[in-house]
């Protein structure tokens, strides 16, 4: 029997998944989960930003192990290989799809926060070395031209990644997603490995370095 702090944590990533986080109020959280007091939100997280929190700390840990699962595989075949690096972003959340446990909510949760004017990028992903995207962005690295890196192609192919998720998820479960994950896969290695344009590589080394 779930106690209330895992009601609430259910309660918000469905609002925040239908609603949008901005756009659900905390009572409407408390409300919905049932629970009987209304300062237990408070108490158990503080805020709008720890119950955020505390829905993303639901799901990474098993986003996390499968994508450094793929990562320990790429660095062992010791290839050069960005489709790969790309299946290793995508398929660790594309099987959140099929996750009843509020997997495509955490999906939709995961592109409100990647689309907005000031995207919330994981603090670990750029700062620890033992975060899977913080791995993934330096495997990446050496395959991508100077122009790509400066332009945050990693973070646009994240974004991508997330996006598409975040659609299939709000179009309800299918019960087979392997075409549609490796057809990600490949829109995504496609993104990585495009070559900047003449024009584009131009007007990038002409740009300010901020």
């Amino acid at each position: 029997m779930e106690g209330t702090r895992e009601r609430l944590i259910t309660a918000a990533e469905e609002l925040f998944a239908q609603q949008g986080v901005d756009a659900v109020s905390l009572r409407e959280i408390v409300r919905s989960s049932g629970a009987r007091n209304a300062t237990a939100l408070h108490y158990h997280f503080g805020d709008r930003d720890g119950l955020v929190r505390a829905v993303l700390a639901k799901h990474s840990p098993g986003v996390e192990a499968r994508r450094n699962i793929l990562l320990d595989a790429y660095e062992a075949a010791g290839t050069p290989d960005v489709r790969a690096l790309a299946g290793a972003l995508v398929r660790p959340l594309a099987a959140k799809l099929a996750d009843a446990d509020g997997g495509p909510s955490y999906l939709r949760l995961l592109a409100d926060l990647a689309n907005r004017p000031r995207p919330w990028i994981d603090p670990a992903a750029m700062e620890d070395p033992a975060n899977s995207l913080f791995r993934w962005r330096a495997l990446l690295t050496p395959l991508l031209d100077e122009t790509s890196l400066q332009l945050h192609r990693r973070f646009v192919a994240y974004r991508f990644t997330i996006t598409e998720l975040a659609r299939r998820a709000q179009n309800g479960p299918r019960a087979d997603e392997r075409l549609f994950t490796s057809h990600t896969v490949d829109l995504v290695a496609a993104l990585l490995t495009a070559s900047p344009s003449a024009e584009t590589a131009r007007l990038t080394a002409e740009r300010p370095r901020s």
